[in-house]
């Protein structure tokens, strides 16, 4: 017979949910919070809870934040006039580590995907068609991923933009076909940004 403790089993399940864990990963982790002491697993839990309960959207750009603006919207000394769009909040997180960029962001929370179910009016489309409208900006950087979604929501963003007759650019091809922005490292990012052209 085979060794079983479904709480255990519950456990290494919930770990796998998670993108990127595989089964060995989540075994490693199960038993690692299980070998935490009461007060490190208590701060552990209460960490998720905390942060499931405080953090939000930003009211402007649609970024994580656990106030009513990011920290980006909210500093003075970024350029409102260029807004960068990306998929995933953790975008925002590769951009910043560059600290080249200093407009501004606008996150979607994912692309148009017909395949997934996934169509514009699950992303925050109309926040950036709103902020476009009632602002002054006079550049928007296509910073979706380079893959088919993310190459079909650029174009897609670029023919909704295009009324307002303002630059609409995408971001060279530094980074590879089918990569992710969170994993490119600065200096790639970096190129790209500086390479881009008008769609």
């Amino acid at each position: 017979m085979a060794y079983r403790v479904p709480a255990l089993d519950n456990l290494i399940e919930q770990w796998e949910r998670l993108p990127g864990i595989g089964h060995k990963t989540a075994v490693r982790l199960a038993f690692s919070l299980l070998s935490m002491s009461d007060e490190q697993s208590r701060r552990f839990v209460d960490a998720i809870v905390d942060a499931k309960k405080r953090i939000h959207e930003c009211e402007i750009c649609c970024n994580l934040t656990d106030g009513e603006q990011c920290t980006v919207c909210a500093a003075e000394n970024r350029d409102e006039s260029v807004i960068c769009v990306v998929e995933e909040p953790q975008d925002v997180i590769a951009f910043e580590r560059m600290r080249e960029y200093h407009g501004t962001y606008h996150v979607l929370h994912g692309t148009i995907s017909p395949m997934n179910g996934v169509g514009p009016e699950q992303l925050r489309i109309k926040q950036l068609l709103t902020r476009v409208a009632n602002t002054d900006v006079s550049e928007v950087i296509m910073a979706t991923n380079p893959t088919v979604e993310g190459e079909a929501t650029a174009m897609y963003l670029s023919k909704l933009l295009k009324p307002f007759e303002i630059k609409v650019t995408r971001l060279a091809y530094g980074i590879p076909v089918g990569g992710d922005l969170e994993y490119a490292d600065e200096v790639t990012l970096s190129r790209s940004l500086e390479g881009r052209s008008e769609l």
